[in-house]
């Protein structure tokens, strides 16, 4: 994906939060990503709500966490981006699940969790990620999700389909629940009785023990990982320092899998501005970790459309690569 420019960023002088920015184009460098028709939200003489209060969406909640979810249906501006916010507790897991339809990348806000990603060759990592990490899974990866640690792991989740669900995944418990054990007996070389005891639906979020530490030296011949890792500490990166704020930015240069997701953490001081800008090759969504109830502000052609900053926790907002104006404030 085309990397877009954040000189000048900051104006003057705290709210933070994480900007994620979608485009179809797969292959870093290739160039624009195609156009079609006017989104129908923007269609009409008034612009939509750029503004989703994620924060106040009712989760769906299990023993090892909760989940609550913005997509298309949710945020009609968000036609390319939709998103969730996750929280296991320590335990809870996210089952081994695959999507085919969207990529995932992900930034943890609070906590510790485990990660296991097998792609389609079968191979495999297993790493630990802690707050201020970022992790993607390009499509078609499987992956489960493990809370770790003493305390809840909480973590916002983008994927590069708006039309994408987070509740509509293809995961380990519906297969297996939906596989006659006969079936599942004769693949697996045991009897059928095996599986009377499995679950015969989706579990989704499961609760377990904390799992042990991860060996510090792997047996030889124990890994077998792809060739780029899904892990990036974007918190421990250098940031760009402004007199308004400071930024991390990570994208495909930085972060070599994520071929689809280019993502920023920003600070921005007390009075400060992120200056009036637009990127017509990717659309924007922020999410607004610790914000101030300062105004923002939008425009398409000549139609302005103003709005109070959201408020935490995870509210967000989104901005399309057809609207080519956009600053927000502090």
């Amino acid at each position: 994906m085309t990397e877009f420019s954040r000189r000048d960023m900051l104006g003057a002088a705290a709210a933070s939060g994480m900007v994620a920015a979608a485009t179809s184009t797969e292959t870093f460098g290739q160039g624009q990503p195609p156009f079609g028709p006017t989104p129908a939200p923007l269609a009409g003489a008034e612009l939509p709500s750029f503004r989703f209060r994620l924060g106040e969406v009712a989760p769906k909640s299990w023993g090892g966490g909760w989940a609550k979810e913005a997509t298309v249906v949710d945020f009609p501006v968000s036609q390319a981006i939709a998103g969730v916010l996750m929280s296991l507790v320590p335990g809870g897991l996210r089952e081994l699940h695959w999507h085919a339809n969207a990529a995932e990348w992900a930034y943890v806000i609070k906590g510790q969790c485990r990660v296991t990603t097998i792609n389609p060759q079968g191979q495999s990592q297993i790493v630990d990620f802690s707050a201020g990490d970022v992790w993607y899974f390009p499509r078609g990866f499987g992956h489960s999700i493990q809370g770790i640690g003493s305390e809840d792991c909480l973590f916002v989740l983008v994927f590069d389909n708006g039309y994408f669900s987070e509740f509509g995944t293809f995961s380990i418990t519906d297969w297996v629940g939906h596989t006659p054990p006969e079936v599942l007996g004769k693949y697996f070389g045991v009897p059928a009785s095996t599986f009377a005891n499995f679950p015969k639906r989706e579990v989704y979020i499961a609760k377990g023990p904390v799992p042990p530490p991860l060996p510090a030296n792997p047996a030889p011949g124990a890994l077998d990982a792809g060739p780029l890792t899904h892990r990036y500490q974007l918190l421990a990166q250098r940031p760009d320092t402004y007199s308004g704020g400071t930024n991390r930015l990570v994208s495909q240069r930085q972060f070599p899998i994520s071929t689809t997701v280019t993502g920023a953490l920003m600070q921005i001081k007390p009075g400060a501005l992120r200056e009036p800008h637009w990127h017509p090759n990717a659309d924007e969504r922020q999410y607004f970790v610790d914000p101030s109830d300062r105004p923002g502000h939008t425009r398409t052609s000549s139609r302005p459309k103003t709005a109070q900053k959201p408020a935490p926790p995870l509210a967000l907002s989104q901005f399309v690569r057809v609207c080519p104006e956009h600053f927000w404030t502090n």
